[in-house]
């Protein structure tokens, strides 16, 4: 892609007009540009990620790969937060829009599987919002609403299935606790204690077999990372 500082569809250095300066999604021919060059942005930066990881994103090496200078780059991204925020909130919107489309309806069960087969088809964007946290990054609140939704979705499903208290000190403290520390739980203000662990049970555990399955900590066991994803699932439900 050429330089488009001095001469690109913006026009000269620092005259882009009014739709392209707030970022509008119109349908003109500059914002359509725009829009194209910030897809080619956010992919460039998905496979420098995919090989440096988070932390080593450079937007100066993104604007030497698309021909660009580094000042112009700047004009579609900010800086390197800005690119961040945008690439995780479409892996957010991703996974949180799968679950929507499954529904309560899926199950606790069915809801596992397509977390699955959503980690499988992109470790990289897997690893982007659920693998180690970027240095000097802090995701803004508009993130935290979107993975919200599937929190919601889960919780909802497991309210559905029987989930009898928690037998055990720790349990049992954990539910007591949870039944005032409940302002995660979006749709379902009014869901059991019981309902909240078993979702968050699901949550913490599943998240645990997929990251060691997608770091490669199976590797060289001998055993089907699948069929140990199925066996926590029917493990929890059994519970």
């Amino acid at each position: 892609m050429a330089d488009i500082d001095a001469t690109g569809p913006t026009g000269p250095t620092g005259q882009a007009g009014a739709s392209e300066a707030t970022g509008a999604t119109g349908s003109t021919p500059r914002a359509r540009y725009r829009q194209q060059v910030r897809a080619e942005v956010k992919r460039c930066a998905r496979e420098q990620i995919a090989t440096a990881g988070a932390s080593g994103l450079s937007l100066n090496a993104i604007a030497k790969q698309m021909g660009m200078s580094g000042p112009a780059l700047y004009r579609y991204f900010a800086g390197r937060d800005e690119l961040i925020t945008e690439l995780v909130r479409d892996a957010y919107r991703s996974i949180a829009d799968a679950f929507v489309a499954a529904g309560e309806k899926a199950g606790p069960a069915g809801l596992a599987e397509v977390l699955r087969r959503w980690a499988l088809e992109d470790p990289h964007r897997y690893f982007l919002v659920y693998g180690t946290p970027v240095p000097g990054y802090e995701a803004p609140e508009e993130i935290t609403a979107i993975a919200g939704e599937m929190m919601s979705v889960l919780l909802g499903a497991c309210a559905a299935v029987t989930a009898p208290p928690g037998s055990g000190s720790e349990a049992e403290a954990f539910e007591a606790h949870l039944a005032d520390h409940r302002a995660w739980a979006g749709a379902h203000p009014d869901a059991a204690p019981a309902a909240l662990r078993l979702a968050l049970a699901f949550w913490s555990r599943l998240h645990g077999v997929l990251s060691l399955e997608l770091a490669g900590h199976f590797t060289g066991m001998g055993l089907d990372p699948a069929q140990l994803y199925t066996a926590e699932v029917e493990s929890l439900l059994a519970r």
